[in-house]
């Protein structure tokens, strides 16, 4: 399928030196921008997360990082490159829903299922299911839904998606091809999150050694750079829609709820977890450079 993301002209650099680099230069500045507004913003969350701030400005300043950070740098590089008319493409690929049924059915039960294969082929994990909440499956699936909506209004995806599939991804693939694109953005995406590594979002924060955070980043690296593959071929299925990229990025996230059920005996949560990623990443990313080639669906 071919994506929708017009070329645009770059609009002539009458501004300072500044503005004439950021235009020379998109990508570049595009994730310069990422990290350092997120990364800035992040210092009172750790701050906050190891006793130095009150406890309650963890959560706030977490939550802001993204927005502040792959969205803001995103819409900045769009009108700076695009100006106006972009900007309006922009914000309608946040309503671009015309997708075939096959790819909801993949986002919204697919990478569940892949997940859930990807805990009970831990060792003992299937042993140890802890049962339903409640002993419900129902009240346990109306819980999913909630956080699904929660997770993916605040806890990343929306934030995120309009920065590395809004901006970053349509300019990475005529460049470097989409299997490089995706790759990079996907080495970039990862890296992106390592002051989370300092509080407990990635198993970090007081009380815990180096040996969590070497576990668990190589672990989440690999498993942000399948990701990254499997979205990009989603995203050149559905016509760079960001509300698909929302959607599959929030199924994402949403299955790190999973692993409450079962219990792996002697395997941190948090690594669980991340191992369960790992698997539903990397299977369909293999396949699907295998049975593309590495074309990831693109085509030019």
């Amino acid at each position: 399928m071919q994506t929708s993301i017009p070329s645009g002209q770059t609009k002539a650099a009458s501004g300072g030196g500044l503005r004439q680099a950021m235009l020379r230069h998109p990508l570049l500045s595009f994730f310069f921008m990422a990290y350092a507004f997120s990364w800035i913003v992040s210092i009172p969350a750790i701050l906050a997360e190891w006793g130095f701030l009150p406890a309650s400005l963890f959560q706030l300043f977490f939550l802001l990082k993204a927005f502040a950070g792959p969205f803001l740098a995103g819409a900045i590089m769009i009108n700076l490159t695009e100006g106006k008319a972009g900007m309006l493409r922009f914000w309608r690929r946040f309503v671009q829903a015309r997708a075939g049924w096959q790819w909801y059915l993949m986002i919204l039960l697919g990478i569940p299922a892949l997940f859930v294969l990807g805990i009970i082929i831990q060792p003992g994990a299937l042993a140890n299911f802890q049962g339903f909440p409640h002993n419900s499956p129902l009240y346990y699936l109306v819980s999913y839904l909630i956080n699904f909506v929660v997770i993916g209004l605040f806890g990343g995806p929306l934030a995120e998606e309009p920065g590395w599939r809004g901006f970053a991804l349509p300019r990475l693939q005529p460049r470097y091809g989409p299997l490089k694109g995706a790759l990079l953005l996907g080495v970039v995406w990862a890296f992106w999150h390592l002051p989370d590594f300092l509080t407990r979002a990635q198993g970090g924060g007081p009380g815990t050694g180096w040996g969590a955070f070497f576990i668990n980043l190589p672990i989440f690296v690999l498993m942000v750079v399948a990701i990254s593959v499997v979205m990009t071929w989603v995203f050149n299925h559905t016509r760079a829609s960001l509300l698909m990229m929302i959607l599959l990025h929030a199924s994402i996230n949403t299955g790190g709820i999973l692993p409450d059920l079962f219990h792996a005996p002697n395997v941190p949560a948090m690594t669980m977890a991340n191992l369960a990623m790992l698997f539903a990443a990397v299977v369909p990313a293999l396949l699907i450079v295998i049975l593309t080639r590495g074309r990831l669906s693109y085509q030019p």
